[in-house]
C-alpha cells in the first residue's frame, strides 16, 4: 500500500488551526488541515452566549486578513458588540471559505514517530506520513471536573462545555459552580430560560472585567487592542516574544493575573437579584432521591436537580488521545504544558503546539482568539526555516538539543 506523505499537517480547524493554515499559504507553504471547522464553538458552548473578548481582539489571524470587519461588510448587516457566539461561528466558517476551503473533516486518531517524521492514522483507517505536525486541537479534552463530583452521572452534574442549549433546564433547580464569564453567563441564560439558579464561587467576591477605560489616550496606553490582562500589563501580554524573555517568575505572575476569573461588565444587568454565594465551595455532593444534595464548607446544604460545572479547563497534553506514548515521552512539559521554542516547536522536533497549550511558553495571549495572529506568524516563520533546511533525522536530533537549550 502506498502511503501519502505531506510536509505539514495541522490537527484542528478552530481559530488557531485556521489562522495557521491561512498564514502558511500566504507564505507559500502548503498544509493539510484535519478537523471539523469551528466544532468546539458550535458544540461545546451554549446558544445565546456572547464573546467576552472585544471586537478588536476577535479577528482570526489579526485584523489585516479576513477580519470581522470584512465579514460584516460582506454579509451586509451589522454585528452587535459584544459579538454573539452565533455570529462568531459564522465568521469562522466565512474565514475558512475564503482562506482554507479544502479542510478535511476527518480526525487524526494517532501520531507516532516514523523515519524522522510522523505517521498519522485517520479515523477512516487511512495512514499518512508527515514531516511536521502542528497541533491546534483546542481545549475540549481539558474540561476540569472537581473531584467532589466524581462518580456522579452527567444528568446530575455536567461541565458547562457539555451543553449547546440550556433551555432543557427550564423549571429545574440548578447550581452553577464558578466565578468566570462562562459561569455567570450560563447562570443568566439558565434563569432567562426558566430555571431556578444559584451561583457558588470560591472567590471572596465577583470580579467585573471592563471597568477601566479602553478608549481615548489613557485607555490606549493602559490596554492593548487585544485587551488581554489588566491595565498596563495588557501591553506586555500583547508582546509574547518579549514576555518569554523575562524571568520565569514574572511570566507566571503575568499569566495568573491575566486569567483571573471574572465576568464582563456588560453582563451585570442580566444578573440583578440572581443569588450569588461567594467565598464558598462544595465539599461533598451526593445523590438524594434522584436529586443532588450539596454540602458547602460552612455546613450549609442545597438540594438541587443539577450542578453545572463552569470550572474551566486545565491543560494536560496527555489528554490528547492521539499523541502516542513515544511522542509523550519525548515532550518536555511543565504542569501539563509542552515547553516550546520561539517558533512554537516542542522538544519533539517537527511537532508544534498552538493555542492554550502554548501559554506556559508565550503567556496568556495565546489562550484567546487575539493570539492567533502572533501564533500563526511565528509558526509560519519557523516552518519556513525548517523547510529550507529540510533536516534529516540526525539534524532533527540536533535541533531538539537546540530547542531544549532555548527553552531552559
Amino acid at each position: 500500500m502506498t502511503i501519502e506523505r505531506s510536509d505539514i499537517v495541522i490537527i484542528g480547524a478552530g481559530p488557531y488551526g485556521l489562522a495557521a493554515a491561512a498564514q502558511l499559504r500566504r507564505s507559500g507553504l502548503g498544509a493539510r488541515v484535519f478537523g471539523e471547522p469551528m466544532s468546539f464553538w458550535e458544540r461545546n458552548m451554549p446558544k445565546g452566549m456572547f464573546l467576552r473578548s472585544p471586537w478588536a481582539g476577535s479577528h482570526i489571524g489579526g485584523p489585516g486578513g479576513v477580519s470581522l470587519d470584512e465579514f460584516e461588510r460582506t454579509r451586509g448587516s451589522k454585528i452587535s458588540r459584544p459579538v454573539p457566539l452565533s455570529d462568531f461561528v459564522a465568521y469562522g466558517h466565512h474565514f475558512r471559505q475564503r482562506s482554507v476551503p479544502d479542510i478535511e473533516p476527518r480526525h487524526v486518531v494517532s501520531v507516532t514517530p516514523r523515519d524522522g517524521g510522523f505517521r498519522l492514522a485517520l479515523d477512516d483507517g487511512e495512514p499518512l506520513d508527515a514531516a511536521r505536525v502542528v497541533v491546534a486541537a483546542g481545549i475540549s479534552p481539558f474540561a476540569w471536573r472537581p473531584p467532589e463530583f466524581n462518580g456522579l452521572p452527567q444528568e446530575l452534574a455536567s461541565h458547562s462545555s457539555a451543553h449547546t442549549d440550556l433551555a432543557r433546564f427550564a423549571g429545574r433547580r440548578v447550581v452553577v459552580i464558578g466565578g468566570g464569564q462562562s459561569a455567570l453567563e450560563s447562570a443568566a441564560l439558565l434563569r432567562e430560560g426558566g430555571a431556578d439558579v444559584e451561583v457558588i464561587l470560591r472567590g471572596p467576591r465577583l470580579r467585573w472585567v471592563g471597568r477601566a477605560p479602553r478608549s481615548g489616550l489613557l485607555g490606549h496606553l493602559l490596554f492593548h487592542r487585544t485587551d488581554v490582562g489588566p491595565a498596563g500589563l495588557s501591553q506586555l501580554v500583547a508582546r509574547p516574544a518579549l514576555l518569554r524573555r523575562l524571568p520565569r517568575a514574572l511570566q507566571r505572575r503575568a499569566l495568573r493575573r491575566s486569567i483571573v476569573a471574572g465576568a464582563a461588565l456588560w453582563l451585570r444587568p442580566r444578573l440583578v437579584d440572581l443569588p450569588i454565594n461567594s467565598g464558598r465551595h462544595v465539599v461533598q455532593a451526593s445523590r438524594s432521591n434522584g436529586h443532588l444534595r450539596l454540602q458547602l464548607d460552612d455546613g450549609a446544604t442545597r438540594d438541587v436537580d443539577h450542578v453545572l460545572l463552569a470550572t474551566g479547563y486545565r491543560v494536560d497534553i496527555r489528554r490528547y488521545a492521539f499523541l502516542g506514548r513515544e511522542i509523550q515521552d519525548g515532550l518536555r512539559c511543565v504542569e501539563g504544558y509542552p515547553m516550546l521554542d520561539g517558533g512554537f516547536q516542542s522538544t519533539v522536533p517537527g511537532l508544534y503546539f498552538l493555542g492554550a497549550t502554548a501559554s506556559q511558553s508565550f503567556g496568556p495571549l495565546v489562550r484567546f482568539v487575539a493570539g492567533t495572529d502572533f501564533a500563526a506568524r511565528s509558526v509560519a516563520r519557523s516552518l519556513a526555516r525548517a523547510k529550507r533546511m529540510s533536516p534529516d533525522l540526525s539534524d532533527r536530533r540536533a535541533g531538539m538539543r537546540t530547542a531544549e537549550r532555548e527553552i531552559s
